[in-house]
C-alpha cells in the first residue's frame, strides 16, 4: 500500500498514483486496534481542522465505504440544506 501513497517518478517499480488534484488526499493506511479505534493521520487533523473532544461522524455507504465529518460541518450543511429547500417554488 505504501508504494500506492508514496509516489516517486524516479522509481521505474513504483505502482504509485500520481500527484492527487488539490483539495484531494490520501493520508496513508491505519490499523484498527482491538476496541476498533484508528488514529487519524496528524496531517489530516491539521489540514481538517480536527482537536482532541471534536465530535465526529461516522456515515457509511456499503458500496463506497466509510466517511468521517465533523459535527459541526455537518450541522452547517443541515442548515444550508434546509434554507435552500425553503428557497425552491412550491407546487
Amino acid at each position: 500500500m505504501d508504494d500506492l501513497v508514496n509516489y516517486e517518478k524516479t522509481d521505474q517499480e513504483n505502482l504509485g498514483l500520481e500527484v492527487p488534484p488539490k483539495g484531494k488526499h490520501v493520508f496513508g493506511m491505519v490499523k484498527v486496534g482491538d476496541k476498533g479505534q484508528i488514529v487519524i493521520p496528524a496531517n489530516a487533523r491539521k489540514i481538517f481542522d480536527i482537536h482532541p473532544g471534536d465530535n465526529l461522524l461516522i456515515l457509511g455507504d456499503e458500496e463506497q465505504g466509510i466517511a468521517i465529518l465533523k459535527e459541526k460541518s455537518f450541522l452547517e450543511q443541515l442548515r444550508l440544506m434546509e434554507r435552500l429547500r425553503h428557497m425552491e417554488p412550491h407546487e
